[in-house]
């Protein structure tokens, strides 16, 4: 028996982002028509496992899931919003965005504003960026010290250990893509008119930087990886097979939550004996 999703895309114990080719395809489909069809099948199998987890909350139930989406700019967490969230009632979705903070989220733990967009019971939350952008940028830009750098990795560890005890179960992925890829999705920014409004001159400060930038979530990944909280490294040159492997990864961890449907309190015969009453009066 082959090797399941999660396990071909779990980050090496000492990961080293030089060595995954972004352009990868370890498993499933291997060609865009392929992970097509794979996909129509992971929506129908995506939004019943969805509907289910949103009726579970309904009877009291406690379980959520959280999809942490990190990458390089152009690495396509707004497209795996999209195309993967995209399969499932959006009733049941709950979707944040995490930018430069506020001046108002400045004066509190970078946690903060975190915290307040966790999914409630029923909900899959699906983070583009998240609390490692302050973990990333600040190394990065060497505005954080190393002790100060340790202490963030250890409150990181220690916030996703309590969701994890909430019922939230953390699937986290970074979406890994080449240099050469990023130029081309910029590009492709500037020639087409309608996607110039996403083209920011800062991306090329950060791409200025992509081997700090690799050399930071390499640690990211080593510091904060558990079982309980796991990162996935997710080949992105692709975007179709992007999509697909972070529709899998989804799909297989809500098929090991199982969740399920609450037995409702009701007496189903009687309820039928007096719908058909109201019908025939």
């Amino acid at each position: 028996m082959g090797k399941s999703v999660r396990e071909t895309f779990r980050v090496a114990a000492e990961p080293d982002l030089a060595v995954v080719d972004p352009r990868d395809r370890p498993i499933g489909p291997k060609d865009k028509s392929a992970a097509a069809e794979d996909m129509a099948d992971l929506g129908a199998r995506l939004d019943r496992l969805q509907e289910a987890l949103y009726a579970e909350a309904t009877g009291a139930g406690h379980r959520s899931v959280l999809v942490v989406l990190q990458g390089m700019d152009t690495s396509g967490k707004g497209g795996v919003i999209r195309h993967v969230g995209g399969l499932v009632n959006p009733q049941g979705l709950h979707i944040a965005s995490f930018k430069k903070p506020t001046p108002e989220e400045l004066e509190h733990d970078f946690l903060w504003r975190v915290r307040k967009q966790v999914p409630h019971p029923g909900l899959i939350g699906l983070f583009d960026r998240s609390h490692y952008e302050d973990v990333l940028v600040p190394r990065v830009e060497g505005s954080i010290s190393d002790d100060a750098l340790r202490h963030r990795y250890e409150e990181i560890n220690a916030f996703e250990a309590e969701l994890v005890g909430r019922g939230v179960t953390v699937l986290k992925c970074l979406l890994h893509i080449s240099p050469h890829e990023q130029a081309e999705r910029l590009l492709a920014r500037l020639d087409d008119p309608t996607k110039r409004w996403k083209y920011n001159p800062g991306d090329l400060d950060s791409r200025a930087r992509w081997r700090d930038y690799q050399r930071a979530y390499s640690d990211a990944l080593r510091y904060c990886d558990s079982d309980a909280a796991p990162w996935y490294v997710v080949p992105s040159d692709r975007k179709w097979y992007r999509n697909w492997a972070v529709a899998s990864l989804l799909a297989e961890t809500l098929a090991e939550l199982d969740p399920q449907f609450p037995q409702p309190n009701i007496d189903v015969d009687a309820e039928r004996a007096r719908l058909a009453a109201s019908l025939l009066g």
